[in-house]
């Protein structure tokens, strides 16, 4: 006998499933008043919204309901009077006649309307976010996110991976980012973490066995805020042992081609991917957005001799603005300041005119060298051309902010696109001390061919690292794991981690691994950042029931609060006063 899920105790139907209800019938459903419109004066129309949608009800005009009152509502199903059918709504065309009114709740007049037609100051919406999350926007995205939940899950599982729930109370991790840190009341003067990932966790798995592991995780990072970063994040995390780059690659791809189909009801046919190298080479950043060209062009080759000093420097880059020549003085003054903020030391631009080159510099290139402006990526008369010359690194991230600034769409344009980053350096540079500094972890397994490199020229070594990016988002990182003790002890020494550093913050991992460590492999991606692209929303408070403001502040509930002193006391600790 099946069960219809949808009815209760108190109602029968959901407002949306009304419309495929037979005529005449009498159904019972309940929800919120959306609006009461009067006809005369012993009619009125009660819009009742539910999860579901929205139905009109036709009551005696004598019934004291309002705005946002809880309501149940017996009545007939019937046909809506010709003329008057709404095409927009699922229960347009019906409407409940013969009604009895039940109120559940009464409530005060809202400080904003329900309503995604009207914009409503951020501050207010989420000083009263149990308000906001009546909106119709706001429940088609957490309905989105359970639906991507559901899809990712549901790759899991059908590739073999176990879903295993880790600690949210964990010892201090060197991941490099900011932690939560919770006193402890048992154990005075000590401290738990608030875990950045459960990366270590899910190793340990691996040495206990698991092979395949998954968790949707919930992760935390006392970080700046910013609009596609929340204190409080999830991710899909997982692990996998015996497997190699591209096996991880493959078990991501499937399940983010899952969610994809689930959230759009299109599936993608395939990641494409790139290195790191390419990436920075062509896009000047390695979270390229591949919804539009306008990519980097090297002209180092043509400068090499150039007689222009502004253009004396290792690399000379360049994009193509398209229309950009119509940009006025003040625009491209604009430009050239936000090149030097980014670290050029100026930007060259040349308009391309019926003339030839308009630009303060035409006049000091050579004919060779102004062939080749002239001609970046296909330029046309009306393009704009942009030039950066640096350091190769520089001038390639300078000249990707700017392709970025100058085209890259809204989230919510379209299309979807996807790619695999892979081969990124295993080393970033060097500390203040002479150190070199992991681009990754310190677990990062070394690209087999440049193991040779770490004691000679370690910058030039690549890591198995992997990113995947949507529309110019990093949506998660991975990487393979060093599982060998002997390249584990190189890759320490390199960092200027010392036998007994390692020990101490790393201990429990590294003896676990000398219990039988097998190969393994892993990734992260954020769940927020996926649903917002889904959902086109610039923002990932969209998408999160209960988010926190850009000063890290809940609005709705004032946290963060102070505790009491008997807290204080318990957890012996002392709050200095503030500003000290």
């Amino acid at each position: 006998m099946s069960r219809n899920f949808e009815a209760t105790s108190l109602r029968d139907s959901l407002c949306a499933s009304v419309a495929s209800a037979e005529i005449g019938s009498r159904v019972t459903v309940c929800g919120w008043v959306a609006k009461r419109r009067e006809h005369g004066e012993h009619l009125a129309f009660l819009d009742l919204r539910d999860r579901s949608g929205v139905l009109q009800a036709v009551v005696d005009g004598s019934v004291d309901v309002r705005n946002e009152y809880v309501v149940r509502i017996t009545g007939t199903v019937s046909p809506r009077p010709e003329g008057t059918i709404n095409d927009r709504l699922v229960t347009g065309s019906i409407e409940l006649t013969e009604c009895v009114v039940e109120v559940l709740a009464t409530a005060e007049a809202p400080p904003f309307q329900l309503d995604d037609r009207i914009d409503i100051d951020e501050q207010v919406r989420l000083r009263h976010r149990f308000l906001d999350l009546r909106r119709v926007a706001l429940q088609d995205n957490l309905r989105l996110r359970a639906k991507v939940n559901r899809s990712l899950r549901a790759a899991m599982d059908e590739q073999g991976f176990c879903e295993v729930e880790t600690p949210l109370l964990w010892a201090p991790t060197p991941e490099g980012a900011r932690e939560f840190v919770v006193p402890s009341r048992l154990h005075p003067g000590e401290f738990y973490v608030l875990p950045q990932s459960p990366q270590i966790a899910k190793q340990l798995l691996m040495v206990g066995g698991f092979d395949r592991y998954y968790q949707i995780a919930r992760c935390l990072r006392d970080e700046d805020l910013r609009a596609d970063r929340q204190f409080e994040f999830t991710q899909l995390d997982l692990e996998a042992s015996f497997v190699s780059q591209e096996d991880i690659l493959a078990f991501v791809s499937h399940a983010v081609l899952n969610a994809a189909e689930a959230a759009t009801g299109v599936r993608p046919e395939s990641i494409s991917s790139m290195t790191w190298a390419e990436a920075l080479d062509h896009y000047g950043t390695d979270k390229p957005d591949l919804r539009f060209e306008m990519t980097l062009q090297d002209l180092s080759a043509v400068f090499a001799t150039t007689e222009v000093k502004a253009f004396g420097a290792p690399t000379v880059k360049a994009i193509k603005v398209s229309e950009g020549a119509a940009f006025t003085r003040s625009r491209l003054d604009q430009l050239t300041e936000q090149a030097k903020a980014l670290g050029a030391k100026g930007l060259a631009w040349f308009r391309i005119t019926p003339e030839g080159l308009d630009s303060p510099l035409a006049r000091f290139l050579s004919g060779e060298e102004a062939a080749a402006v002239a001609n970046v990526d296909g330029a046309q008369v009306g393009d704009l051309v942009l030039v950066v010359a640096d350091e190769y690194v520089l001038a390639c991230r300078v000249l990707g902010a700017l392709r970025v600034a100058l085209g890259s769409p809204p989230v919510s344009q379209g299309p979807h696109c996807y790619l695999w980053v892979t081969e990124f350096p295993m080393f970033d540079g060097v500390d203040d001390e002479g150190h070199l500094m992991a681009a990754h972890h310190p677990f990062t397994m070394p690209h087999a061919d440049d193991l040779d490199l770490i004691e000679t020229d370690p910058l030039k070594v690549r890591s198995q690292a992997y990113d995947l990016v949507l529309n110019g988002w990093e949506l998660g990182s991975g990487s393979v794991r060093i599982h060998r003790a002997d390249i584990q002890s190189r890759v320490f020494k390199a960092l200027g981690v010392t036998d007994e550093e390692a020990q101490s913050r790393f201990g429990f991992l590294l003896g676990a691994f000398k219990y039988g460590a097998p190969p393994h492999a892993g990734f992260a991606f954020g769940i927020d950042r996926l649903v917002a692209i889904f959902a086109g929303e610039e923002n990932i408070r969209e998408v999160i029931a209960f988010p926190k403001t850009q000063s890290g502040s809940d609005l709705m509930t004032g946290a963060p609060k102070s505790i009491t002193e008997r807290q204080i006391r318990e957890l012996r600790i002392k709050i200095s006063p503030k500003g000290s």
